[in-house]
């Protein structure tokens, strides 16, 4: 099984979707999927001493505008073991440009933990726990000597039309396709 191109996604993305997550919570370690493989690669260490502030990983049979699956952040309780799949509902986002252009990143909840499940919009989220979001985006790459713009966070509503714009752009990538 690929967990990019075989793992079914619902018609219906206002519940949840699922979420292959490439780097648990607190890690240093900058994972990506390999899209011919479906194999985990280690992409780098991160130079900054920050570490990922959620789960991290993408939705699968997604083409985002940085070209990879479009990115997705699981606020939960506890880390999650590379490759997993999480059920996670879109609360929110944050636009962010750097090197490779636009690279939404979509906040969700996982729906299966009860102490994050209740939030449905990231304006609900604390404060704190959005700035440490932002913030991490803005400073992960600076020893590398890259930049990363990170625009104000965006609401569910924009969340869902993202998310539906990037599985709308994987069904008309044929490059795609497995093999």
């Amino acid at each position: 099984m690929h967990p990019l191109h075989d793992i079914v996604v619902p018609s219906s993305i206002e519940d949840f979707v699922p979420v292959v997550i490439e780097i648990p919570k607190g890690s240093k370690l900058k994972y990506e999927i390999d899209k011919a493989t479906g194999m985990l690669m280690l992409d780098r260490v991160l130079y900054s001493s920050v570490h990922y502030p959620a789960n991290y990983g993408f939705i699968p049979q997604s083409h985002a505008d940085d070209g990879d699956p479009l990115d997705v952040l699981v606020l939960m309780q506890e880390p999650v073991v590379p490759l997993t799949i999480v059920r996670a509902r879109a609360i929110g986002g944050l636009r962010m440009r750097d090197d490779k252009g636009g690279d939404d990143k979509i906040i969700a909840v996982a729906v299966d933990d009860p102490a994050f499940n209740h939030y449905t919009d990231a304006r609900q989220l604390p404060p704190h726990l959005v700035v440490e979001l932002d913030r991490f985006f803005r400073d992960y790459k600076i020893l590398e000597g890259k930049t990363s713009e990170v625009d104000r966070p965006y609401d569910r509503a924009e969340a869902l039309k993202i998310m539906q714009a990037a599985l709308d752009a994987y069904r008309g990538k044929s490059a795609w396709k497995k093999g």
